[in-house]
């Protein structure tokens, strides 16, 4: 008799195959190994406990609220360097206008919103229209929120801070909301947990079960042949550049409230570290594949080292060093095991 063969095309997949192709399983299982290095190396012997994750999540919540809206933007094959200084620039409006016009704090958020997709828009406008690299339009905004931000500051205040949002009207409410603590067992938690795993999950949906999302896949794998299938390439596109602006926003305003005030130079830097949990979560640079989940994992285990360096006794001057040797170890792995997932299947 002769041996039948199955047709490849109409070939089921196991579902060892479907995990291994899953763009956050390298960053799951490094986020397993090193939650149990650190627990096992913790000399505090709180790491693993309800303190040490309400420390190490504290950290990881905000860099995964952006890291998150970072990690579909570069789905789609773009960058945005100026998320990080936005959140100062964020922080600052809203102080200054709660400070020099007695603004409610409300309005100060509101509008200080209005400003980040403002210039998300013009970001995404500037980005598809030129035809310009991303990196360089968006570094371009980086230097002029910067120099903005420390400019204007000591023009009005002569310091590099602003202070006393936490006098303004409707400043309870607001800090509740954004910046409060609720507590599990014996351990408070922040607030910003809840939105992290608020975006995260309406993220992943909106990823997976929406046409928006198939959108942004198709954006960032190959954008003449999404043209061509009639997807709203630039439309897309400049939409996720406003939505990471407004998830730096939101970040600020959780700053500007839980601190009652914000330096010049907030958040300045911090866009390595979105690109770093979006990367560590299986987000190619190249764009066409990625994860809100591998994004906010990518995140926890950024929260994790900055907590479990320490715990262990370790110097911290190392902890830059360390997320250097994740970010590479952590790329390396997700193309071993998507390379080796797809031979799966011949």
């Amino acid at each position: 008799m002769s041996k039948v063969t199955t047709d490849e095309r109409v070939r089921k997949d196991s579902l060892v195959a479907k995990t291994l192709r899953r763009p956050e399983f390298g960053a799951f299982l490094g986020a397993i190994a090193i939650f149990l290095l650190f627990a096992g190396t913790d000399t505090t012997h709180n790491f693993a406990g309800l303190g040490g994750i309400a420390g190490w999540t504290d950290i990881a919540a905000p860099i995964g609220i952006v890291g998150i809206a970072v990690s579909l933007l570069m789905i789609a094959g773009e960058f945005d360097l100026s998320s990080g200084v936005m959140v100062g620039t964020t922080g600052l409006t809203i102080g200054m206008l709660v400070t020099k016009f007695n603004m409610n704090i409300w309005l100060a958020i509101l509008i200080a919103l209005i400003f980040a997709a403002i210039v998300g828009l013009i970001n995404g406008y500037l980005v598809v229209t030129t035809k310009l690299p991303s990196f360089i339009v968006t570094l371009a905004t980086f230097f002029v929120l910067k120099g903005a931000n420390m400019a204007y500051t000591k023009m009005q205040l002569g310091t590099v801070r602003v202070s006393g949002t936490d006098l303004a009207p409707g400043y309870k409410d607001a800090y509740q909301i954004f910046a409060s603590q609720f507590n599990i067992g014996t351990s408070g938690f922040q607030i910003s947990l809840v939105w992290w795993i608020v975006i995260t999950i309406a993220a992943t949906w909106m990823l997976t079960r929406t046409r928006f999302g198939n959108w942004i896949f198709a954006a960032g794998g190959d954008a003449n042949a999404a043209r061509n299938a009639g997807v709203p390439v630039k439309q897309t596109k400049i939409i996720l550049f406003v939505t990471t602006s407004l998830a730096s926003a939101l970040v600020g305003v959780m700053y500007v409230l839980r601190l009652a005030g914000m330096q010049a130079g907030q958040g300045v830097g911090q866009e390595f570290y979105y690109i770093i949990a979006a990367a560590v979560g299986g987000t190619l640079l190249t764009g066409g594949a990625g994860s809100a989940i591998g994004a906010s994992i990518g995140a926890a285990i950024m929260g994790m080292a900055y907590i479990g360096i320490p715990f262990s006794q370790w110097d911290s001057d190392w902890t830059s060093t360390f997320l250097g040797i994740i970010l590479f170890s952590a790329v390396m792995i997700n193309t071993y095991i998507g390379r080796r997932a797809k031979g799966g299947k011949k």
